[in-house]
């Protein structure tokens, strides 16, 4: 009973980073949060506010893709964030790999195995 409760309750934790400003899109306030769920997988959420449309930067974009760099420093695609000038954009998705970083680009292509594009910002889970 006690473990039981114990891995609720660490399930429930979770680790919160916020993005610094970005250069590219200043405007924008980004924050990250991951959670582990009850089959051990992370959830990772991604909150923009005033985040510009991919199309209105410099070279223009078509989307931004979230990526997590893993503890084994490897990198991995979790997806694209549709975006039309909107106040509030959320990403949630869930990984087996444990982010110890997230990362925001502005991409032409969404099938990408590694960022190429503009790099909007970046920030570790790691204290």
């Amino acid at each position: 009973m006690i473990l039981l409760g114990l891995t609720t309750l660490l399930a429930g934790c979770a680790t919160s980073a916020k993005f610094p400003i970005s250069t590219v899109a200043p405007a924008a306030v980004i924050t990250a949060k991951k959670t582990v769920d009850k089959n051990k997988n992370y959830v990772v959420e991604l909150v923009a506010l005033n985040l510009t449309s991919p199309e209105r930067l410099n070279p223009p974009k078509d989307h931004y893709n979230v990526w997590i760099v893993t503890e084994q420093n490897e990198y991995k695609n979790l997806g694209q964030i549709m975006n039309a000038n909107a106040k509030k954009v959320v990403f949630r998705t869930l990984t087996p790999f444990n982010p110890k970083e997230i990362i925001l680009t502005a991409e032409d292509e969404g099938n990408r195995p590694m960022p190429t594009g503009i790099e909007i910002a970046r920030t570790s889970f790691e204290k």
